[in-house]
């Protein structure tokens, strides 16, 4: 018996493996006994009355009561314009332009107690809001709870909440992310639509994707179980009726499940809820090196046998990377024995791991395999970020600007080292009326690279009759050009 596949053992059917998972008096083997003889012989009836009556209704027994409905109602600011659909002014004020209105937004998600004093998790988009937000926890059982955020990361897309309430309440225990397989029967439990708890089952359809959403630093479960509207924050449970991941996104091209959902691990959900419980965030290893991601044409021409991994670009001088002699060049394929398909899985590997610990990384170099040790360490905070409002006549009067530091761009989740980041803009300044927004970072002006605030205060003061400011804003670079000033 393995005990890490939780019950699972190995049987023979015609040659495959069959699992042998036992719930209650039922078994899958009793299933695959049924079907076996049909390789040999014509049989249209179930064996035996056990087979007829296999059943996930322990499964559900055993998690459903630790999922809840999470209802938000939070009290948000709205902007109208009649230039609201043109698409000059949205380019350059964004969505918040025009006259404020006020409204109550409601939002309906899902949620797992993982404490029996009332902790729960769910995703950072179920409960963000802007302004007043009251949150209300309904369980399976029917029972109403106000509960208040502890703690939340937008990054993760997770959030963790306290029930306002006394009581044993019933917990859904964590499971190991990394024992699951592909093939594996789960079991999404949540509230779709707002209809109630639901209970739909499918396999594990894929491990370790990363171009599902934004965040710079996670990993998915794939999943076929069927997931919609409603069942974000709720809960993917193996045949333990143990959760294994926190449902989160699907692939939808009308709203509707089409099979193809995913999951946060539970690995790093656990990270984060014991970040709650401890009053501290999240705080992620600061390897010191540029990734990109390894793509066809850089599989080719460094001659690797596939197209995976996480190509070392850049590494910064005295940052963990340079002392575990990584070398721009080398393709990061593996951490801690696991595979890794892109820089954002060695993030969430390193990240899983944890500061204060080391981490293998599997090297590729010049053809050959090698492994380093890297010693898992915060971005350092002592670097001076000499955060300073521009003044004077420059198309950047008004804007508050920082040197990137490790620290902040770790943050910020920006890979960058060299230029000058806009941390705010004043309302009504040159900078705001010219459309510059916090998170730009000004790399040159006139043809000069900007290395830091110093650097572009100096260049905004020369004398000039125009001006050409280069200007990266998530991942596209543009240059900003003004004519002549008075």
């Amino acid at each position: 018996m393995d005990s890490r596949r939780g019950g699972i053992g190995e049987a023979q059917v015609g040659g495959h493996r069959a699992g042998s998972l036992r719930l209650g008096l039922v078994t899958v083997a009793a299933v695959a006994t049924w079907f076996a003889p049909a390789l040999t012989q014509d049989r249209i009836a179930p064996p035996s009355r056990s087979a007829v009556q296999f059943s996930y209704a322990p499964v559900v027994k055993r998690a459903a009561p630790a999922v809840v409905n999470v209802y938000v109602s939070s009290r948000v600011q709205t902007f109208s314009s009649p230039f609201a659909n043109d698409p000059f002014f949205r380019r350059f004020f964004g969505d918040r332009f025009g006259l404020p209105q006020e409204r109550m937004q409601n939002s309906l998600g899902s949620g797992v107690i993982v404490a029996a004093e009332g902790v729960v998790v769910t995703n950072a988009h179920v409960v963000k809001g802007g302004g007043q937000t009251e949150i209300k926890v309904a369980l399976a059982d029917k029972r109403e709870f106000a509960a208040k955020l502890m703690q939340i990361d937008e990054k993760a897309d997770l959030a963790v909440l306290k029930i306002d309430g006394d009581g044993n309440f019933p917990v859904l225990e964590f499971e190991n992310s990394d024992a699951i397989e592909v093939g594996d029967i789960v079991l999404a439990i949540g509230n779709p639509f707002g209809v109630g708890q639901t209970v739909t089952q499918g396999i594990v359809s894929a491990l370790a994707r990363t171009e599902v959403t934004a965040s710079d630093a996670q990993i998915f479960i794939q999943t076929d179980a069927a997931i919609n509207p409603g069942n974000s924050g709720g809960a993917l449970v193996d045949m333990n009726g143990r959760l294994i991941g926190i449902n989160t996104a699907i692939y939808s091209q009308g709203g509707g499940s089409l099979g193809i959902g995913f999951a946060i691990p539970s690995n790093f959900v656990r990270l984060m809820v014991n970040s709650a419980l401890t009053g501290h965030k999240i705080e992620r290893p600061w390897l010191g090196a540029k990734l990109d991601p390894v793509t066809r044409d850089v599989s080719e021409a460094l001659g690797l046998e596939r197209v995976a991994g996480a190509l070392v670009m850049k590494v910064y001088p005295s940052s963990p990377a340079a002392a575990a002699g990584l070398k721009a060049g080398d393709v990061i394929v593996g951490v801690d024995g696991f595979e890794v398909a892109d820089p954002r899985a060695v993030s969430y590997r390193l990240t899983t791991r944890g500061i204060g610990a080391k981490a293998r990384l599997d090297v590729l170099r010049e053809g050959r395999k090698r492994s380093v040790d890297v010693a898992l360490l915060a971005a350092p905070k002592g670097a001076d970020i000499d955060a300073r409002e521009l003044k004077g006549r420059n198309p950047l009067e008004g804007a508050k600007v920082g040197n990137i530091t490790p620290a902040l761009a770790e943050e910020l989740s920006i890979e960058d080292s060299d230029g000058a980041i806009v941390l705010s803009v004043r309302s009504g300044s040159t900078a705001a009326k010219i459309g510059f927004r916090p998170g730009d970072i000004v790399l040159g002006v006139g043809g000069e690279k900007v290395a830091s605030v110093d650097v572009l205060e100096r260049v905004l003061a020369a004398p000039t009759t125009a001006w050409e400011i280069q200007v990266k804003r998530g991942d596209q670079v543009m240059t900003v050009r003004l004519g002549q000033r008075g």
